[in-house]
């Protein structure tokens, strides 16, 4: 459901890359660059010349190209990762590809719709107050499907301190309050690992900043090419897209093409510096001159980038009175956080917080090694993932081997420094014990993640009922201290990835020195700007728990999140998720009250 290939040493993905010294470009491969390139700055210019309305009869075509490729799409990827037909863990694909494109699809239309009316992007969205004086926009759900369907879930997008409501209705809608003005050509340098992310990547490059886009895909991705042509093909024919394959070499050609405006990537730390600052491996000549390059602030690139980057995703549980199937039910949702596409994300779950003192902490940590163990094994398909694993299994030589996977527990005392800066992007978690209970736990762990874990791009809190009504307003205190650029309650931030109105980035502050978890947002179907964070917020019981539990513990229905949703397709765990998840993307894409009807069924049996 997201990510990257953030983790992945700039050796591992290169392709996405600056080339390396000895690589060379084809004269053949150069001239078919350079007329791509071509032919999206005449597209450049037709995409200015078209009005809103143009925009959005585009969108209602690519649509239904999307739509009609969603089988291919879906089966394409999981064919290419390794899950066999029959593989419980197929609906990632559809999630995690044509169903997030869709909706992005739905909710841009929507905003170009109000604006071609000449009403504002945030016309009938709720704004609010959050902690600090932020403004926030209330962004999900907008819609009465959304508010069915995903009953229990809601977000909201914070925005950076000092603008207010009427000034983010203002500015609501970024390039489509100005659709003539022309944006260029920018490139973007598509994701290994989630199929929706080059395309997602595409469209916020059209519609937030008014540019045409060669997509360089991932080689990771090339079986997908001849879907995404077909799929993408209403923004092909007038010039408005190219996708081009290629390894190192292609990558280090078209970052320093004069021809292009801009850079886009999703990727790893290591790959961004080696495009803006060169090489950091390879020969002494090389290595020294990007080091003279930093000193002297003389960026090899010339061209404005921006990129989402991954990092090490903290999990804070917070200590309650937990029933045994609540205890049960987070251990699954914690696992699925780290083993959902194998790890491969850049937005796994990667170091779970929890209390020394809380008096459930050991039966939690042996209903989450069972929920880890018990994960339908998968291949491990991502380059570079393997040697990560044995890295970690260095690192840590007594974390214990479950299945195809690492699990890491640091005790009190112990050294936790690799797991905290390493994004392994594999399937490996770490459990970190913290002291205190309550509020003084909860603003322990706020601190921890904030200054010992690598990157800042999302963050995850459980916290049940009971206990966050004790706390008052100390939950939303702790989240405004909380700096990554999308938080979850009781959620995973894959949700949040997967809601187009949502914003997806780091939080901000990062430079080109010191890119962290990347730079800018993507996404943001609502077009806001001056984005800070995405918070997404999810029941702590799933249906009908929420109501039997909520019941027996006093004070903890009237503050539970009311959901129709059993076990969540998207849980590892789920029996019927592959189902539920193909059934929900038919849906999305064609419609059909019988087809909804069949997999709200097999999602009752999840």
């Amino acid at each position: 459901m997201t990510s990257t290939d953030a983790a992945a040493p700039a050796s591992d993905i290169a392709p996405t890359g600056a080339a390396p010294d000895d690589a060379v470009l084809d004269d053949a491969v150069r001239t078919q660059l350079d007329a791509d390139i071509a032919e999206l700055r005449k597209g450049s210019r037709t995409w200015s010349g078209l009005t809103l309305q143009q925009r959005i009869t585009l969108l209602k075509a690519l649509r239904t190209s999307v739509a009609a490729a969603t089988a291919d799409w879906a089966n394409t990827a999981a064919d290419s990762k390794g899950l066999r037909a029959n593989h419980p863990l197929r609906g990632e694909e559809w999630l995690g590809g044509p169903y997030s494109v869709l909706g992005a699809l739905d909710a841009y239309a929507d905003t170009l719709s109000k604006l071609a009316a000449g009403r504002g992007a945030l016309d009938g969205i709720t704004l609010g107050r959050a902690p600090g004086g932020r403004t926030k926009v209330e962004a999900f759900p907008l819609t009465g499907l959304d508010r069915f369907l995903l009953s229990g879930f809601t977000g909201e997008v914070w925005l950076q301190p000092g603008i207010t409501p009427n000034t983010a209705r203002q500015s609501a809608g970024l390039g489509q309050l100005a659709p003539d003005a022309p944006g260029g050509v920018g490139l973007v340098l598509g994701a290994g690992n989630i199929t929706a992310i080059p395309v997602l990547d595409v469209l916020y490059e059209l519609l937030a900043h008014n540019r045409v886009v060669l997509l360089k895909v991932n080689p990771t991705q090339d079986p997908l090419v001849p879907v995404y042509e077909r799929a993408l093909a209403p923004l092909i024919a007038p010039g408005f897209l190219r996708i081009v394959r290629g390894g190192a070499d292609v990558g280090g050609y078209l970052t320093a093409h004069r021809d292009l405006d801009h850079v886009h990537i999703t990727g790893a730390a290591a790959t961004f510096d080696a495009i803006v600052w060169g090489p950091s491996t390879g020969s002494s000549k090389a290595v020294a001159a990007t080091r003279r390059r930093r000193r002297e602030n003389r960026p090899l690139l010339k061209k404005p980038i921006t990129a989402e980057l991954g990092g090490v995703s903290p999990i804070i549980v917070v200590p309650g009175e937990w029933t045994d199937d609540d205890i049960t039910f987070h251990a699954e949702h914690i696992a699925t956080m780290r083993l959902q596409n194998c790890g491969h994300n850049c937005i796994a779950g990667q170091v779970v917080l929890m209390s020394r003192d809380w008096a459930q902490a050991e039966q939690f940590r042996t209903a989450l090694r069972r929920a880890y163990a018990a994960a339908p094994e998968r291949p491990i398909w991502y380059p570079g993932s393997p040697k990560r694993m044995q890295q970690a299994a260095e690192d840590y030589p007594d974390a214990l081997v479950l299945a195809d996977r690492l699990l890491v527990e640091v005790r009190e005392g112990a050294d936790a420094t690799a797991l905290q800066s390493t994004e392994y992007f594999a399937p490996v978690l770490g459990v970190v014990d913290l002291p205190g209970t309550g509020q003084e736990f909860l603003d322990a762990a706020i601190a921890h993640a904030n200054d010992e874990l690598q990157g800042t791009l999302g963050g995850n809190i459980i916290v049940d009922p009971v206990t966050e009504k004790a706390m008052g307003t100390g939950l939303e205190r702790a989240i405004a201290e909380l700096r990554y650029g999308s938080i979850a309650i009781n959620a995973w931030t894959a949700f949040g990835f997967i809601t187009p109105t949502m914003t997806w980035g780091a939080f901000p502050g990062n430079t080109i020195d010191d890119v962290g978890s990347g730079i800018g947002v993507v996404h943001n179907a609502l077009l806001l700007d001056g984005v800070e964070r995405s918070i997404v917020r999810g029941p702590f019981r799933p249906f009908p728990r929420w109501i039997s539990d909520g019941i027996r513990q006093r004070g903890s229905l009237s503050r539970s999140k009311r959901t129709i949703l059993p076990k969540p397709p998207w849980f590892v765990s789920a029996r019927t998720g592959a189902k539920v998840s193909e059934g929900l993307t038919r849906f999305r894409a064609h419609g059909g009250a019988l087809n909804l009807v069949r997999t709200l069924l097999a999602a009752l049996r999840a």
